[in-house]
């Protein structure tokens, strides 16, 4: 039962702030659609009118001079909308943000920025609140544990086992490895890495939309055998539903999916249809805590299960974290491998033989330091 009910949940915001840093990394990260060259985070303050402030992320890693319009859609457009109105919760501030941010929409046809920018928001205010009332998030949203499963995500398609090796050495038991660069390379790296694993490991895979509903079809047939966890995104996001749903009835691997749905109405679909086993909102890409929460319940009580997405920086895992302590279920937790420093030291992981503990801290529970010296 979520500690709200009974808690002064006002927001009277008098200050957003945006900072974009980008780290470099020695490694590139590859998908099958781009490649990231540094690790861009979009760090979100909000300060509440009893001084109390809380920091969210957005998600900005494509393209690439996408994150610099972020912080300005932040500054120009939502901060003026909101700052120095009170609201009877995070959820009514969510709200006005979409409906005042409506006609913008469709005017710009940027749907997905904006989203991205009110959920960076809806973070950071959801965070203010954790720690204006003394709770750590999943605390306050009515989690039961504080201790999650994860999986260790974004290991690029070259030198496979050698990042499945580290991600092992830091205490990971699941690996997601990417295909989608061919068949030859998929091919060599799903055997390779399903014939590396040890007792009790599993491993998973990501297309990231790389093959078309031929493609896909033809590709279950030979990764089948090595039965993988599930497959993510083996098509376009916007291939027509009865292509997924012949898909699912073709193979016994399980299909996920979701991190680019733009819609409430898009979830609220697939955990009535189910073509989906597995459903994948980012909470810094689209909803934050108001709408994700909701999602992710309904996804675990229609018998699908949710695991948050996230490949950003330290905020957006930290908030997926609590996310899925909130929702309850047998999700994981994607935890991006690939090369962060600032996002190991905003949010470094408490992990052990697979299962990440959350802190008693109030809010997110991150390190505000590094968030705070961004914005000196």
């Amino acid at each position: 039962m979520s500690k709200l009910t009974t808690k002064n949940t006002d927001v009277t915001l008098t200050a957003i702030d945006a900072r974009l840093v980008r780290t470099p990394i020695s490694t590139p990260v590859r998908t099958s659609f781009g490649v990231m060259h540094d690790r861009p985070t979009l760090l979100v303050r909000v300060t509440d009118a009893s001084g109390v402030q809380g920091y969210g992320e957005v998600w900005c890693n494509f393209p690439v001079c996408g994150a610099e319009h972020r912080v300005r859609l932040i500054e120009s457009e939502i901060a003026p909308r909101i700052v120095g109105e009170t609201f009877a919760g995070p959820q009514a501030c969510y709200q006005a943000m979409n409906a005042r941010l409506r006609i913008l929409r469709l005017q710009t046809g940027e749907p997905g920025p904006i989203s991205q920018a009110i959920a960076g928001v809806d973070i950071a205010i959801w965070d203010m609140l954790g720690k204006r009332l003394g709770d750590p998030l999943y605390a306050l949203l009515g989690a039961e544990t504080h201790r999650i499963p994860a999986y260790a995500s974004g290991i690029n398609p070259v030198g496979v086992l050698d990042t499945v090796a580290q991600a092992r050495s830091q205490g990971h038991r699941k690996f997601k490895v990417k295909v989608g660069f061919g068949e030859d390379t998929d091919r060599g790296n799903v055997k390779a890495v399903a014939e590396d694993l040890k007792e009790g490991e599993r491993f998973l895979l990501d297309a990231n939309q790389g093959w078309s509903p031929e493609d896909a079809m033809q590709a279950m047939r030979w990764i089948e055998p090595h039965a993988p966890l599930w497959i993510e995104e083996p098509m376009p996001v916007d291939t027509p539903t009865a292509s997924w749903q012949a898909l699912k009835s073709a193979t016994s691997i399980p299909i996920a999916g979701g991190e680019n749905f733009l819609l409430r109405d898009e979830y609220d679909a697939v955990t009535r249809a189910k073509w989906l086993d597995f459903v994948q909102p980012d909470i810094a890409k689209w909803g934050g805590f108001t709408e994700c929460l909701p999602v992710a319940r309904a996804v675990v009580e229609s018998g699908l299960t949710y695991c948050p997405h996230s490949l950003g920086g330290g905020i957006a895992l930290a908030a997926s974290a609590h996310l899925l302590a909130a929702a309850g279920g047998a999700g994981l937790l994607e935890c991006d491998v690939n090369e962060n420093t600032y996002r190991d030291e905003v949010f470094p992981l408490d992990l052990s033989e697979g299962w990440v503990t959350l802190s008693d801290a109030p809010g997110l529970g991150i390190n505000v330091a590094a968030v705070e010296r961004e914005f000196t």
